[in-house]
């Protein structure tokens, strides 16, 4: 039985992003998943979501050497732009915006589509020597002791571990494995997620538009066919988007175009359109014996506010941080403990804000969306106030 220090369960961002993290760390590291990645924009099953670095990420990114491969696809996030269309027809009545000079020279992140972060990602893991990625290869069963853990892959090998890492989604095998349960809030929410190109350039804004169902954001990408371009997430009842999902293209750039009131102009569909499930979820626990858990093996969001990816790149620092620390104690209960409280809180905090901020983006009764523009208003028209969520957006403790 062969053994290495830690074994990855999830090859999707999380999953390589961690691969790199510990392997540039100096650990050996294996990383499985079961589906092998896309890493084309048309192709079948592709990721067309997309992540927006923020700036302690970046920080974690180029520490483990993925950033030089990531910074030419990356568009700058320098103004986040929050739009009130809650009145009678979808057209703003109130914009505000969020600008990163006010807290430094560096914009407030950077946004990649996800399937190109997946290409660059298993690209760099190629040339790693202290990572294995093993696509088309699952873990199917967990034995863990005070000393290892074992772990079967499907491909019927067999291998000891320092520390199981689960990076392998909102229903993670290995979370269930280890006996971690998790409480999940559901929205009866779906989205659609997107690219589109636009005849007015975006100029590194990110603009979420609230009205009722949930948010409609454009997040910049870099131009497309010589066009601006942005990715799409559109949130709304579940009936809604298997509703829109099954328009033609014609219908649904009339309908997107009027649901972004028109502030880029006539969208165009720049790609295929995908569905995605919106929950919350919490696990009980972030640690098992021999396990630690990350993104959404662990903590669920709806996608408000950069606030999914950019949470589980906090698992992975303050897990890598933790090792190197004390590299002889990789994966004990001493060190699995302190990951806990290092990040549980936090974690637990973050998932109720931003529930709240999602069930304020669906209100539908007409007095509850003039009270939401106002609380925006208020919250905006305070200067440290303003300051103060964009610092917590980045990732300060409230």
């Amino acid at each position: 039985m062969t053994g290495v220090d830690i074994l990855i369960s999830g090859g999707g961002v999380a999953g390589l992003t961690a691969a790199a993290v510990f392997g540039t760390a100096g650990f050996s590291v294996l990383c499985v998943d079961p589906a092998p990645p896309v890493t084309t924009r048309d192709a079948d099953g592709a990721d067309l979501r997309s992540t927006a670095f923020l700036q302690p990420a970046r920080t974690l990114l180029e520490q483990a050497g993925l950033w030089d491969r990531l910074a030419d696809h990356a568009a700058p996030l320098s103004v986040m732009r929050i739009v009130d269309a809650g009145g009678d027809t979808a057209a703003p009545r109130m914009i505000r915006e969020f600008v990163s000079g006010e807290l430094s020279d560096q914009p407030f992140g950077w946004n990649l589509p996800n399937w190109l972060l997946r290409r660059e990602m298993v690209a760099h893991l190629d040339r790693h020597p202290q990572v294995e990625f093993r696509p088309g290869v699952g873990t199917t069963d967990l034995v863990t002791r005070e000393k290892e853990a074992r772990v079967s892959l499907s491909d019927g090998s067999r291998l000891r571990a320092r520390l199981v890492i689960a990076a392998d989604g909102r229903n993670s095998p290995v979370r269930r494995a280890a006996g971690i349960g998790a409480r999940v809030t559901r929205y009866g929410q779906k989205a659609l997620a997107f690219a589109v190109t636009h005849p007015i350039p975006h100029g590194n804004v990110s603009t979420e538009i609230h009205r009722t169902g949930g948010p409609f954001t454009l997040v910049p990408l870099p131009d497309h066919d010589g066009l601006p371009s942005s990715a799409v997430i559109w949130m709304e009842r579940g009936p809604e988007i298997r509703r829109l999902a099954a328009l033609d293209a014609p219908a649904f750039e009339a309908e997107m175009s009027e649901r972004s009131c028109h502030l880029f102009g006539p969208l165009t569909l720049a790609s295929q359109r995908t569905v995605w499930p919106i929950i919350s979820q919490l696990a009980e626990r972030m640690t098992a014996e021999r396990v630690a858990l990350v993104a959404e093996a662990a903590h669920v969001v709806p996608p408000i506010g950069a606030q999914g990816l950019n949470m589980s790149l906090a698992d992975m620092r303050a897990l890598r941080d933790l090792a190197i620390a004390a590299p002889e104690r990789l994966g004990d209960r001493a060190m699995l403990d302190a990951y806990h409280r290092a990040r549980h809180l936090d974690v637990r905090a973050r998932v109720a804000g931003i529930d709240l901020l999602n069930r304020a983006s669906m209100v539908q009764a007409r007095p509850l969306r003039d009270a939401r523009a106002m609380g925006l208003n208020a919250l905006h028209a305070l200067a440290p106030v303003r300051r103060r969520l964009m610092r917590m957006g980045l990732g300060a403790r409230g």
